[in-house]
């Protein structure tokens, strides 16, 4: 194990990727890398385009499976979960490219994201019975609730999500991760498309979910100004491999940091 690997996982660790790798073929898309996401913390995963960031947070979630290596989530291993199980043992991502139902209220896109904690089957979809009823009216009004608590206005709560601007989309796309009560958030590009403005306020309401939802964050993210703001950790990946990890002030000085990336953005 490399230096930049050597680190122990922490005893509060609610995520961990222990040296996973990612073959496609003959490509190898993430080579031997190990993370842990501390609990409760906010960490940011950077990197040049074709890095290996969405394929890591890919095996994270359940989407793909490692060619080696393991995905535990505090003590049980996940490597071979579905993403749905996943997601109801806590874990809720959102997206690079923002997958809303576009024909779809603002309100149903997020019921949709409560799926995974309702009763109802197969026999509550077909006979509606008043229970199931009841449920549906009462997840209606937590998608509503969730809407207002990401920032979005009354008058477009019911607006098709084609219709809504595209800041809007992403609060849409993180209330539908809230929608399932995770305890570990993954954002994939957040801010991407987003004024400077937009950005400073989602920054500021990552630290909100942090505090208030007890929330662990983790991130992929292109905007540096961002990433330094925001994160307590950073860790760097080039070519699939991991090169660099600590917190910004580090980060931000180490020399294949500013060679692979920073120094592209400059």
């Amino acid at each position: 194990m490399s230096a930049v690997d050597a680190a122990a996982p922490s005893g509060t660790s609610v995520l961990v990727a222990d040296r996973v790798t990612k073959e496609f073929g003959g490509l190898v898309a993430v080579n031997d890398v190990y993370l842990d996401v501390p609990r409760h913390s906010i960490v940011s995963l950077i990197g040049p385009n074709g890095a290996g960031k969405t394929t890591l947070f890919n095996m994270l979630t359940g989407l793909y499976k490692p060619s080696a290596g393991r995905i535990l989530l505090g003590e049980r291993d996940i490597t071979h979960d579905r993403p749905d199980q996943i997601t109801s043992l806590g874990v809720a991502r959102t997206f690079q490219n923002i997958r809303l139902f576009a024909a779809m209220t603002a309100v149903e896109n997020v019921m949709i994201g409560r799926h995974a904690r309702m009763n109802t089957g197969v026999f509550g979809s077909i006979f509606r019975p008043p229970w199931v009823r009841n449920e549906e009216k009462a997840v209606r009004a937590r998608a509503r609730e969730l809407l207002r608590y990401v920032g979005l206005q009354e008058d477009t709560l019911e607006q098709l999500a084609k219709n809504l601007s595209y800041g809007d989309q992403r609060r849409v796309e993180i209330a539908r991760a809230l929608a399932s009560e995770p305890t570990v958030l993954l954002l994939d590009e957040p801010t991407a498309g987003m004024n400077p403005q937009e950005s400073r306020a989602l920054t500021d309401f990552m630290r909100k979910l942090r505090k208030e939802l007890e929330l662990t964050i983790f991130l992929i993210e292109h905007d540096m100004k961002v990433v330094m703001d925001v994160s307590e950790r950073i860790t760097v990946l080039d070519y699939g491999e991991k090169i660099a990890e600590g917190p910004p002030e580090q980060v931000r000085s180490d020399a294949r940091v500013i060679e692979a990336y920073l120094g592209v953005q400059e």
